[in-house]
């Protein structure tokens, strides 16, 4: 009995395993065999770009080089006016941080990098509101798209900042934020789409775009020129150009310029946005054309005036960084130190200009920024890499040349002082009119610190 237990076990044992095979095989072939939209979402899983932490480390790093320019050039201004007015100067670099942050998180983004509505006035794409559309996205770079937003989004932060150097030490506080969000959102939003977007005009127009590596039209120009409109509109301040303004800090200027130079690798290399070659050529780029405005500047200025100033220094660091920054991604360093001394020399013209014509750019944000940034953005033509014309003409189906890119850069330009200038007039109207823009002047002659923030910068007033 024992002997037939034992082999009805094996025999059912057999059976057993056979029939798992089959069952088994079974499904493994309803496996191959499965619908095809889940083999599909299958290949696009497997297909999906993965984390390039070497990338990603350098984006991350980018972000906060490019943040940390804002705090750099709360300094640089911060420096530049009177005592009275030092942290009301600086408060405006720093409450762009907030202001423009929240703003970029909620529909900035969307509005620069979403699809063209409007006939391509600006982006749109509302799984980008809020940045909820984005919170496993991994970019064809593989970047987290979080990453990405979040270094775009400093650019957002600093342009309206650089525009408040023009009107420095005249305007009410309140004001201020309330221009600097219309201006985010109707001339900082559609520059970027139209420049960097996939489907903006800009990008597409010619035979590989208009050339804005880092910022020149969306950043440099359209501060600069918003600002000049602003001063303009606003007039000068009290007392000018009779009573001497002097700085009330250059060593808190020079460490802002310093801290400047030092993002700006984070803001024109972090735009290649990888970690490659082409990174290494932007930073080199970069260095190069700062140095060489710097060296410049100090030199024209030694023969002009006799001395080389600190200031004079600092200013040249900025106006070779403006003029690079468009073409850091095209130029050898050979272009980028020619684009550096040449925006030098062009700049301080533009300064004794402003000086002889008597306009109030309190601190040359229209001097350096929006003139270094059509020099740049134009000159750029002329020292392209041989690499990026050939790509060029192919896309141009044969040839293209040094004065059809030109062509396509003075438009971009033109396009970019128009628009920022337009609806600037249109923004400070509507701000002076319904919050009120221009100080007053007991607030001008008691200083920014006390009359808008209840606070002194030094402990001191500096008669006006």
């Amino acid at each position: 009995m024992n002997l037939m237990a034992g082999k009805r076990t094996v025999v059912l044992l057999m059976a057993w395993v056979s029939v798992s095979g089959c069952l088994t095989g079974s499904t493994m072939a309803q496996d191959t065999n499965a619908p095809a939209t889940e083999q599909a979402e299958m290949v696009d899983v497997s297909s999906m770009p993965v984390v390039d932490t070497g990338a990603t480390a350098w984006m991350l790093t980018s972000t906060a080089l490019v943040l940390l320019m804002v705090p750099g050039l709360a300094m640089f201004y911060g420096g530049l006016v009177r005592s009275k007015n030092v942290l009301g100067t600086m408060m405006h670099s720093f409450a762009a941080m907030g202001v423009m942050s929240v703003l970029w998180v909620v529909c900035g983004y969307a509005m620069c990098f979403g699809k063209s509505v409007f006939g391509g006035w600006f982006g749109w794409n509302s799984d980008l509101l809020f940045l909820r559309g984005i919170d496993e996205t991994i970019m064809d770079a593989g970047v987290p798209e979080y990453v990405f937003a979040m270094f775009q989004g400093k650019f957002a932060i600093i342009t309206p900042a650089l525009i408040a150097g023009a009107f420095a030490e005249r305007v009410r506080f309140r004001g201020y934020c309330v221009f600097i969000a219309l201006w985010g959102l109707l001339v900082y939003n559609p520059l970027c789409h139209w420049v960097w977007a996939e489907d903006g005009f800009l990008f597409n127009m010619g035979a590989n775009g208009a050339i804005d590596f880092a910022g020149g039209t969306v950043v440099h120009i359209s501060s600069g020129i918003s600002g000049l409109v602003a001063a303009l509109y606003l007039g000068a301040r009290r007392g000018h150009p009779n009573n001497v303004m002097t700085p009330s800090n250059l060593v808190m200027t020079l460490t802002g310029a310093g801290l400047l130079w030092v993002g700006w690798f984070g803001f024109n290399a972090g735009s290649a946005v990888s970690s490659s070659l082409s990174t290494a050529q932007a930073l080199t780029a970069t260095q190069t054309a700062a140095a060489a405005g710097a060296l410049t500047w100090i030199i024209v200025e030694g023969w002009h005036q006799g001395k080389a100033t600190a200031l004079g220094f600092a200013s040249g660091i900025l106006a070779g960084l403006v003029a690079v920054t468009p073409a850091a991604g095209v130029v050898q360093p050979s272009g980028a130190m020619a684009l550096g001394a040449i925006a030098a020399i062009v700049c301080y013209l533009a300064i004794l200009l402003k000086n002889r014509i008597g306009y109030d750019d309190s601190l040359d944000a229209f001097g350096i920024h929006g003139v270094g940034g059509v020099v740049g953005a134009l000159l750029l033509s002329f020292f392209i890499r041989d690499s990026w014309m050939a790509e060029a003409a192919v896309a141009a189906g044969g040839t293209w040349t040094v004065m059809q890119q030109l062509t396509v850069q003075a438009i971009a330009v033109m396009i970019a002082i128009a628009y920022a200038a337009i609806l600037t007039v249109v923004i400070v109207i509507l701000v002076d009119k319904v919050v009120g823009f221009r100080a007053a002047d007991q607030n001008e002659m008691t200083g920014l610190d006390h009359a808008f923030h209840g606070e002194h910068g030094y402990g001191m007033l500096t008669a006006s």
